[in-house]
This record gives C-alpha cells, sequence and structure tokens, in this order.
C-alpha cells in the first residue's frame, strides 16, 4: 500500500524517522479500493480455474484412413491369406456424440456410429492387424449403428475431489477421487478395461490392433466392436478395481442379439445372454516417480461361447480335409461337430510410464488357454509389445509443439493345438493359408501425428510384418498409410 500514498511534503516530513504517515482521508478510501479490486480478481482467476458442471454436451469426430502394401513373396496362398500382389484399401468413419445429466451422479451417453470401406484383404491375413478401423464388417456403403446407449451412474465416497472434462462420454463437473460407478447399456468393454495413455485410440494415436489393446483378450463384441453389458468400477486415489459382464454373439464374429435393434439395416444373431457372455476384471496400481506418473493394469478374463476344440477340429479335418483353395471366410472350414459350449480364459499385462515430460513408454503381455478358437477377436494366443510415444519431438519448431511421434515393436504366437488346426488346413477369423510354416508374428509400427491444429490431425504411419498370420513362408511386408483426423 505504500506505493499508493502520495508524497511526503509539508506536515508529512514531521513524522518520526521510519514512520509512515498515516493516509489523508481520501487515500485511505482509494487505497481501499484498489485493495478490493485486487481481492475480485484473485476471485474472478480462481473462478475461471474451476470446472463448470455440464448437464448437457455434444461432440463429433470422423476419421479417413488409407494403407497400402506394395506387395511381397509368398510360398503360397490360402482362402484367408493376405493380397501377396498388393493393394490400397481405406476406411471412413463418424461419429455423433451426445451427454445428458439425468441427476446427481447420473448421465446417459449415447454414440452414433457410421462407417464405409474395407481393411487389406478384406481384414484378413493378418493377426495383428494394421487398421484400427478395419472392421470385420467391411461396407461398400455406409453403415449405421447406435455404437454406446449407457446409463452411468457415479456414487461418490467423500473425500478429495477431481475435473472431470468435457468429452465424448464424459460431462464436466467434478467427483469424488473415491468413487463407485456402475455403467449399464450398449458399450465396448475397452471403454473401461485396458486403457493406456500412450496407445489406446487408433484415431489419435497407434493404428495396430496390437498397439491399442490386448489381442490376445477375445473380448465380448460384435463385428464392430460393442455389445451389451454392465460394468462396475471402485476407483481410489492410487488404485481402481473393475468388473464386466458382456453379451457374447451366437455366431463367431457375428452380431449380437441387441443388434437387431441398434443397427442399420438390422442384423443381429442368437445366443442366451447366460449362454453366451465374457466377463473381465482388472486391479489397477498408479504411482508417480518424481513427479512423472506411471500405472499397471492386471486384466483376466473368462468367455463361455459355442466354440471349437483346436484337437477335435484338427482330427476331423485330417480325416476329411478341406478342398484345394477352400472356401474364404471367418471359420469357413470348421467341423460343426467341433464345437459345443465351452469356456476360454486368459489374462493381461498393461503397464505405462512417464520417463521425461512429454516422453512415455507403455508395453502389453497377453496370454490365453489356446485350446478353443477365438470367437470375436483374434487367434493370437500369446503376444508382447513395448512401444514409446513422444510429445513434441520437434518442438523447437513453431506450431510444432503438440506433435506426436510413436514407435512400438509387437510378437504374437499361437498354441500348439492351434497350429495343428491351421497345418490341417483350419481357417480362423483373421488367419488360413490352407497350410503352415509356423513362427510367431512379428510387428513394427512407427507413426508421426501432426496436429494442425485443436480439432484437426494428419498421421503418417509404417508399418513392417513379418510372418504373417504366424507364417514364415508369406512375406515381409510393408504397409504405408496415412490418416485424416477431425473432431469436435
Amino acid at each position: 500500500m505504500l506505493a499508493q500514498i502520495a508524497p511526503v511534503s509539508g506536515a508529512d516530513a514531521a513524522q518520526p524517522s521510519g514512520e509512515t504517515p498515516p493516509p489523508k482521508p481520501e487515500e485511505k478510501k482509494e487505497g481501499e479500493k484498489a485493495e478490493k479490486k485486487d481481492e475480485k480478481d484473485d476471485d474472478e482467476k480462481k473462478d475461471d480455474k474451476e470446472v463448470k458442471e455440464q448437464n448437457f454436451n455434444f461432440h463429433a469426430q470422423t476419421t479417413f484412413i488409407m494403407q497400402g502394401d506394395p506387395g511381397f513373396p509368398a510360398q503360397y496362398s490360402g482362402p484367408n491369406s493376405l493380397n501377396s500382389v498388393g493393394e490400397r484399401q481405406s476406411t471412413i468413419t463418424a461419429d455423433l456424440f451426445m451427454g445428458l445429466r439425468l441427476w446427481r451422479g447420473g448421465e446417459v451417453h449415447a454414440d452414433f456410429l457410421m462407417w464405409e470401406g474395407y481393411g487389406l484383404s478384406q481384414t484378413f491375413g493378418i493377426e495383428d492387424f494394421p487398421n484400427g478401423d478395419a472392421y470385420k464388417a467391411a461396407t461398400t456403403f455406409p453403415d449405421f449403428m447406435a455404437a454406446h446407449l449407457f446409463v452411468r451412474q457415479t456414487i461418490g465416497l467423500g473425500g478429495e475431489q477431481e475435473d472431470v472434462p468435457d468429452g465424448p462420454m464424459t460431462l464436466a463437473g467434478k467427483q469424488d477421487i473415491s468413487r463407485l460407478t456402475f455403467t449399464v447399456g450398449r458399450l465396448s468393454p475397452t471403454d473401461m478395461f485396458e486403457n493406456n495413455t500412450y496407445a489406446h485410440d487408433p484415431h489419435t494415436q497407434f493404428m495396430n490392433w496390437a498397439t491399442n489393446t490386448n489381442v490376445t483378450w477375445d473380448y465380448a463384441s460384435d463385428q464392430v466392436g460393442y455389445t451389451t453389458g454392465i460394468a462396475v468400477e471402485l476407483n481410489q486415489p492410487n488404485w481402481a478395481v473393475r468388473y464386466g459382464f458382456f453379451q457374447m454373439p451366437g455366431v463367431q464374429n457375428g452380431f449380437t442379439a441387441d443388434d437387431r435393434i441398434f443397427l442399420w439395416p438390422g442384423d443381429g444373431g442368437g445366443g442366451s445372454f447366460f449362454q453366451y457372455w465374457g466377463m473381465a476384471a482388472e486391479l489397477e496400481r498408479r504411482w508417480k516417480i518424481d513427479d512423472h506418473p506411471g500405472a499397471i493394469r492386471f486384466l483376466t478374463w473368462l468367455n463361455e461361447a459355442n466354440m471349437a476344440n483346436y484337437q477335435v477340429a484338427t482330427a476331423l479335418l485330417r480325416a476329411s480335409p478341406p478342398p484345394p483353395g477352400g472356401n474364404a471366410g471367418t471359420g469357413a472350414d470348421v467341423p460343426p461337430a467341433s464345437r459345443a459350449l465351452r469356456n476360454k480364459h486368459g489374462l493381461g499385462l498393461n503397464w505405462e510410464q512417464e520417463v521425461v515430460k512429454n516422453v512415455g513408454m507403455f508395453s502389453r503381455v497377453g496370454w490365453n488357454d489356446g485350446h478353443e478358437e477365438a470367437w470375436t477377436y483374434t487367434e493370437v494366443n500369446w503376444s508382447a509389445s513395448l512401444g514409446v510415444s513422444i510429445k513434441g519431438p520437434l518442438r523447437n519448431v513453431p506450431k510444432r509443439q503438440d506433435d506426436t511421434f510413436g514407435l512400438a515393436g509387437i510378437v504374437s504366437g499361437a498354441s500348439h493345438d492351434q497350429q495343428e488346426f491351421l497345418e490341417a488346413g483350419g481357417l480362423g477369423i483373421l488367419d488360413g493359408d490352407g497350410a503352415l510354416s509356423y513362427s510367431p508374428e512379428k510387428v513394427l509400427e512407427t507413426y508421426y501425428n501432426f496436429q494442425l491444429d485443436k480439432s484437426f490431425s494428419l498421421m503418417l504411419d509404417y508399418q513392417f510384418v513379418a510372418d504373417p498370420a504366424f507364417n514364415s513362408a508369406r512375406g515381409p511386408v510393408s504397409i504405408f498409410g496415412a490418416r485424416i483426423h477431425w473432431e469436435y
């Protein structure tokens, strides 16, 4: 306040040395006004930082991916093989997201999805498939579905709170860090499980299936990746535990019964909700090392469906071999007599760690029992990946601070039972060369994402695949890609 007092003169000069002369009445009033103004400015700054609670939000995104390869050597090809001559394919997806607050802690979210296009070789021939938007439900003309339609109820348990950002599946506001959350309806199990800061979203990060989730997890879903189910999560400051129960399709890699309602044009398979199901549980532990966050997640899962046993199917195929060339398609030559209601289980480990600011590493390791055929996702029975993500690798270049560079390596393999099945000419969801010279599939992916502005990005991607679909008689293949992404 001394700076707001008038210069010393006249009677003021008679004050003892070292004392501050009292302000004149008008000066005191002026000083009080300035002080109140400063306090008001501080309060306004605090208010600006507070997250305002949303009652409704709307978001959208569209992603265009183009990939191609120049061809590769192959000693032989089969019904579900990757085209060795070389090809170019593209996919496009678009989502409209809406969220509505129902009551305290209650929200409903919807996501209307459009997709069109094909993955390479109609998404056959590579287990760690290179395009995260290349659904098995490929289409020449646009198809539509309600991909998400769920209710979420969050029950706060008290204590410290945290901000919730405005997002496609979240309404901005505050919530207790210690909380219990229930989610019921149409969703994807990967919405809540297998998250990773550096590798989870094929629209903005890596594009390979194996870098964005655990490819050994045959998670319950339809051909596009969605299903109906219920999930519950208990979150605490340093850990969380989750459980989910989801509907499986009645036909291998088919549509679920609820797709008769949520898919346009309608489709959907049978299967009792309590006979064709998948459940998963995950324990997450979080920490900080010198203020650099890290986490590890342990996943376990169990499925039940009308799955073929590999040993039984192999014996039947050897007794009655499929015709040369066979019929392409998911499980096209699996003998029906080899199928019965069976269980399949697996484990996963998902790790991430910020090394220094803007540089993070991640890894996934997965395993399943390998005795039964895959039902919804990939035939991979064991897998391991390791990668690094760098935000702003060209930070000193103007407008390049938000770019991202990524590099990851993946190795995936098949169980002995599955190897014999493929050697006998068996066909799966993604593989089936008519024969097999077994070797684990190996993938290297690297990308550079140019963040052109807040909503728009362009990504260039390269993937090197050795021994595609576990077959050393085919490949290696180089896959070049580009992705354009817009979001609101």
